[in-house]
C-alpha cells in the first residue's frame, strides 16, 4: 500500500425518483453526501446494515450508476461521463451472487476472455495464454475451461468472477458482498486469495460487506455507512478498539464470539431503519439512538476528525460514556 490516492469522492449523492401516486414523485436518497478516498494497494471496507446504500455507493464510485451530484477523481484525473472510457479498464466489479453474475450460456474460457475481447487488449495465442494464467491465479484447473457455470459450486463460480474482474489488470475492484453466499471454509479460501492477489498485483479493493469478522481480517480501513451517509471512518484496528459513533458500537457488539464463556455486552438498536424516502431531520440515526437529544434533530452532523484520521459524525460523542 502507498500513500498515493487512487480514488477520491467528494459530496457524492445518488437519488432515485420514485412514483408515489398520479403525477407525484419523491426522491429516494440512496447515497447522500458521501466523501471518501482510497489509496493504491489499499482495502477500504464499507460496512452497514442491508439497505443502507453500500452497493449503490460502490456502483456510483465507478460510474456503473451516474452520480446525482458530487465529483469523482480517479488516478489524479476527474472521473465523469467524458473521461470514463479512458479509465474503464482500470475499474472492475465482483458481484454478490456468483452464479447469477455469470452468463449460463458461456463457458469459463469465454467468460474470462470476454472483457479482453471487448476491450481489444488480447487476441489469438496471447488471449489464450492470459485466460489460463488467470485460471491458475484463482485456483481453477485448466481442464475446467470448457465447462459451464452450472457445473460449478458457489466458491468456484466466485473464482470465475474474480478471474473475469482481473482480466484487464484493473487498479480498483469493487467487491460487493463477494463471500456472503459462501460456506465458511470456502469463504476463508476466497478471502486469502483476495489478499494474495493484492500482494502480487497491488490492486485496491472497495470491500462491501456486513461481515465484521471478515472486515477485520482483510481491510486496512473501514467506513461505516448508515442510511446513505458515512458516519465513521478509521483504520481497522482503531475502529475495533475505539469505536466512537453509537451505531458503530452497536454493530461491533453484535459480532459473534467463539468463546461460550466470554462475557458479552450487547448494545441493542431499537426500531427499524427509516425509509430512505423519509429520512429523519438532523442525524439520520437519532430515531434509534439511545443517546439522542433535541439538538440531534436540528442539524446533520459532519464527520469530525477526532485524531489520527479517525472521523465520526455525532454531535454528542464527548458526552457519551465509553
Amino acid at each position: 500500500m502507498t500513500d498515493r490516492i487512487l480514488l477520491r469522492a467528494e459530496h457524492i449523492k445518488k437519488y432515485f425518483p420514485v412514483s408515489t401516486g398520479l403525477f407525484r414523485k419523491k426522491m429516494l436518497k440512496a447515497v447522500d453526501d458521501v466523501s471518501l478516498y482510497l489509496r493504491e494497494g489499499e482495502t477500504l471496507a464499507l460496512v452497514g446494515e442491508s439497505g443502507c446504500g453500500k452497493s449503490t455507493l460502490g456502483k456510483t464510485l465507478i460510474h456503473v450508476l451516474t452520480p446525482t451530484e458530487g465529483t469523482l477523481e480517479f488516478d489524479g484525473e476527474p472521473l465523469n461521463k467524458d473521461t470514463l472510457e479512458k479509465h474503464i479498464t482500470d475499474m472492475q466489479m465482483i458481484f454478490q451472487d456468483p452464479l447469477s453474475s455469470l452468463n449460463p450460456r458461456m463457458t469459463v474460457y469465454d467468460i474470462i476472455a470476454e472483457p479482453m475481447i471487448v476491450c481489444r487488449t488480447h487476441s489469438g495465442d496471447a488471449l489464450e495464454k492470459r485466460v489460463y494464467e488467470l485460471m491458475d491465479l484463482v485456483g481453477l484447473r485448466r481442464d475446467m475451461a470448457n465447462r459451464y457455470p452450472h457445473e460449478f459450486s458457489g466458491g468456484q463460480c466466485q473464482r470465475i468472477g474474480i478471474a473475469r474482474a482481473l482480466a484487464l489488470d484493473p487498479k480498483l475492484i469493487v467487491c460487493d458482498e463477494p463471500v456472503s453466499a459462501l460456506d465458511v471454509s470456502i469463504k476463508a479460501q476466497i478471502i486469502n486469495m483476495f489478499d494474495d492477489i493484492q500482494k502480487d498485483t497491488g490492486v485496491s479493493y472497495l470491500f462491501i460487506t456486513h461481515d465484521l469478522l471478515t472486515v477485520r481480517y482483510i481491510s486496512h480501513r473501514i467506513a461505516v455507512m448508515y442510511l446513505g451517509r458515512i458516519i465513521e471512518t478509521a483504520d481497522t484496528e482503531e475502529l475495533f478498539s475505539n469505536p466512537l459513533h453509537p451505531y458503530t458500537r452497536a454493530l461491533l457488539s453484535a459480532i459473534s464470539v467463539p468463546d461460550v464463556d466470554a462475557e458479552i455486552h450487547r448494545i441493542p438498536i431499537e426500531g427499524e431503519v427509516p425509509s430512505p424516502m423519509n429520512i429523519p431531520s438532523g442525524c439520520p440515526f437519532r430515531t434509534r439512538c439511545r443517546f439522542a437529544a433535541p439538538e440531534c434533530a436540528a442539524a446533520v452532523p459532519e464527520l469530525r476528525d477526532m485524531g489520527g484520521g479517525h472521523k465520526a459524525a455525532c454531535l454528542r460523542m464527548e458526552e457519551i460514556d465509553r
